[in-house]
């Protein structure tokens, strides 16, 4: 790359490849980045297009404010436009309380400015209610690895891992469409002769590379684990010395899965007897395995224990902790990891750590300057903050999200979000929710800023600025300094990022999520450094900030170390030399102990229920949703770039040939979609990739082709995640 070329990641999803931009004309072109380690230069057409929203005909240039007379969105001064919303802020807090005030984040925020809004709610505004949509990805994940492993990482491994192992069963992911750049791991892992059983009611592009597909029914994931450990009990497949040295729990899980019998199991999900056989033998005589589990399995109101069986099948036979075995989440938002880990989510303080522990609060409040006391508790999670809102929740700041598209039972969450007294959105673009606010804020976009993510592997990022936003747009890290001081916080939000990734590192020391080690050098040094990272005593710079930039070149040698959640710390560095000691980052877990008090993994017994809503007459059919290859969650961004709208200008539905011939639909002619919740229609795509018993829609899209005006909010007890994968509906001929 020539002299000009910025290194930076994608915006778009959590593999965070990355490119380099180049400058071209007024603006930036892409190029390859082939030396980065996750995605080597590849890209997917999101990727290689994201410049063109950089541009400003895409994109919002001028905060928006309503007028009260007209009602119409009107251009503004940042001054008015900030006024406005501090003061719709402090009249609301002032008249209802603190928690009458809502704040909404997303997983696309940078760590510092997930950490700055997670401070600011709870700082500024005082209020317990925040949490964000990265709730709607892995939190079913998340609670899993949690109480299994002691602490959530997507992966526990770099990605390079998986070309390595023996065996992956891949759950409800189809990355040939959602992560393109990663689908080169599970051909790589082919063609080094291991095996791949890919299970998903579809037969998706990537289910064609399985060496198994195993297709169950929307909803019963749940089941097909269990029977899958029944026959690995049955079998005598278990590894008995692993279970007894590196686990507990494990009677109640094993006399949970004898229950699910081989037969029965057939009966719940149709998957014949002989794929489950077989797929234990693929798992089994595999040296390695991992599974790797999205969201089909994890979007479900029994998510939770879903992974959770998954998980168990693996401690059983042996395959986590170790070396090329193990369970992964494949996390979805670009910062779904990250944004979670600093404070945005309704329950937890940067670091990870739980907001209702006291060493916590007082540990974060102490960088913050404030008292513990003063910290609200946790509040209400995604969904059920969004159901709040007109009601107990009467403002609302929002940041980098769309729910109006993006959440389930979206008719019902827009009426929701259009009672409320006063919005504000910080947005790109004028999205369908941005579009019903009070107030507007257009914000610089990730070109234009730096920051860190943290990748689906758990490695901390840099995203480097490679050009100014347009005039008249401000970060999102100076609209929160704004708001604060005009609501008396004039100091402890300041707006550049590496001061604020520096206050971030000091908060996290210590928590299961510690950046405390991590520097915007040593990040642009390694590329990326995988938390658990503790600073250790001597290097200093957690204390001392680093103010040294990001321009150095030439990585050191870092060995790989295999350790829990908080590593006692395998270091770098040549102190005979005087060079101090620097903790290496972790890109491997668990492999010495599990970040449990004890160190052991934990089995949580599990059973299979039916899914929220089931099938009946009036409803026969399961609606399972996802994404597309061109376009990207909500599709308030990409929907925007024309190459992309191209390859998939809109909605559709995707059933099966038998279902269509009974409903006596043809290809492309429009169909109905009805659930219980409301209807969508769009034409039909007959495929026979699909079950008979299923049909499938993308939820990219707004207006009458919108699919989560037809989800399920039932949400998972421990993670309270919305049942978005699985609904009973109808689907009928319009007109008819």
């Amino acid at each position: 790359m020539n002299a000009a070329t910025v290194d930076t990641h994608c915006p778009y999803c959590a593999l965070q490849c990355g490119m380099g931009l180049r400058p071209s004309g007024p603006g930036v072109e892409v190029v390859e980045r082939t030396a980065f380690p996750v995605n080597r230069g590849a890209l997917c057409g999101k990727g290689r297009t994201a410049p063109e929203l950089l541009a400003p005909g895409a994109r919002l240039t001028t905060p928006l404010v309503r007028d009260p007379a007209t009602g119409a969105l009107e251009p503004a001064t940042w001054d008015t436009a900030l006024d406005r919303v501090a003061d719709g802020l402090r009249q609301t807090r002032a008249a209802h309380g603190r928690d009458a005030v809502g704040v909404f984040g997303g997983g696309g925020l940078t760590n510092e400015k997930a950490y700055t809004l997670g401070k600011f709610a709870r700082v500024v505004l005082g209020t317990s209610q925040i949490d964000y949509n990265g709730r709607f990805c892995m939190s079913s994940a998340a609670a899993a690895h949690g109480r299994a492993f002691g602490v959530d990482r997507g992966l526990p491994f770099p990605l390079t891992d998986v070309a390595r192992t023996g065996c992956v069963i891949l759950v409800g992911s189809n990355l040939a469409e959602t992560m393109p750049p990663a689908l080169r791991y599970l051909t790589e892992l082919r063609e080094n002769g291991g095996k791949l059983i890919v299970v998903d009611p579809r037969r998706t592009r990537t289910a064609e590379q399985a060496d198994l597909h195993i297709a169950p029914r929307p909803g019963t994931d749940l089941a097909l684990a269990l029977g899958l450990l029944h026959l690995v009990v049955a079998q005598g497949r278990t590894d008995e010395a692993f279970i007894a040295e590196r686990t507990s729990g494990w009677a109640e899980a094993r006399a949970a899965a004898m229950a699910h019998w081989p037969e029965l199991v057939e009966r719940i999900t149709g998957v014949p007897v002989p794929q489950l056989r077989e797929a234990v033998r693929l798992f089994c005589d595999a040296e390695s395995s991992m599974v790797l589990t999205a969201r089909g399995p994890e979007q479900q109101a029994k998510g939770t224990d879903t992974v959770g069986a998954w998980i168990n099948l693996c401690l059983a036979t042996g395959r986590a902790g170790r070396e090329l075995s193990g369970y992964g989440c494949l996390t979805g938002q670009g910062n779904g990891q990250g944004g979670r880990e600093h404070g945005q989510k309704a329950d937890q303080l940067p670091g990870y750590r739980k907001l209702d522990d006291p060493e916590a609060r007082r540990h974060v409040a102490e960088v913050w300057g404030v008292d513990p006391d003063s910290l609200p508790g946790p509040g209400r999670s995604a969904y059920e903050l969004l159901e709040a809102l007109g009601g107990d929740i009467r403002a609302l700041l929002l940041m980098g999200s769309n729910p109006v598209v993006s959440a389930p039972r979206a008719a019902h969450v827009e009426e929701r979000i259009r009672s409320l007294q006063f919005l504000a959105v910080a947005d790109v673009v004028l999205s369908e929710t941005a579009a019903l606010a009070d107030v507007v804020l257009p914000v610089a976009q990730w070109a234009e800023e730096t920051g860190t993510m943290t990748n689906l592997e758990g490695r901390v990022l840099l995203r480097r600025r490679a050009l100014d936003p347009p005039p008249g747009v401000r970060t999102d890290l100076e609209v929160l300094s704004g708001l604060a001081a005009r609501l008396g916080r004039e100091k402890g939000f300041p707006t550049a990022p590496e001061e604020v990734f520096d206050e971030l590192r000091r908060a996290s020391a210590g928590g299961p999520a510690d950046y405390s080690g991590i520097t915007y050098r040593r990040i642009a040094e390694e590329d990326g450094v995988f938390w658990p990272c503790p600073e250790i005593p001597g290097e200093g710079s957690a204390r001392a900030p680093e103010t040294s930039g990001v321009g150095s070149a030439g990585a050191p040698e870092i060995p790989e170390g295999g350790t829990a959640g908080t590593p006692e710390g395998r270091t770098a560095g040549d102190p005979e030399g005087g060079s101090p000691a620097v903790h290496p980052g972790t890109p491997r877990l668990f492999l010495d102990r599990f970040a449990t008090p004890d160190g052991r993994a934990r089995f949580v017994p599990v059973t299979h229920r039916p899914a929220a809503e089931d099938t009946d007459e009036a409803y026969p059919v399961v609606l399972t949703t996802g994404r597309v290859l061109a376009q990207y969650q909500s599709g308030a961004q990409t929907r925007r770039v024309a190459e992309l709208n191209s390859a998939e200008p809109g909605p559709f539905v995707q059933l099966h040939p038998r279902l269509a011939e009974r409903l006596g639909i043809t290809d492309g002619e429009p169909v109905a979609v009805v659930s219980r919740r409301g209807r969508a229609v769009a034409p039909a795509r007959v495929s026979g990739a699909i079950r008979p018993d299923t049909v499938f829609m993308p939820f990219h899209w707004p207006g009458e082709g919108r699919a989560n005006s037809l989800t399920n909010p039932a949400l998972d007890p421990t993670s309270r995640m919305p049942e978005f994968k699985v609904c009973a509906v109808r689907v009928e001929r319009v007109g008819a």
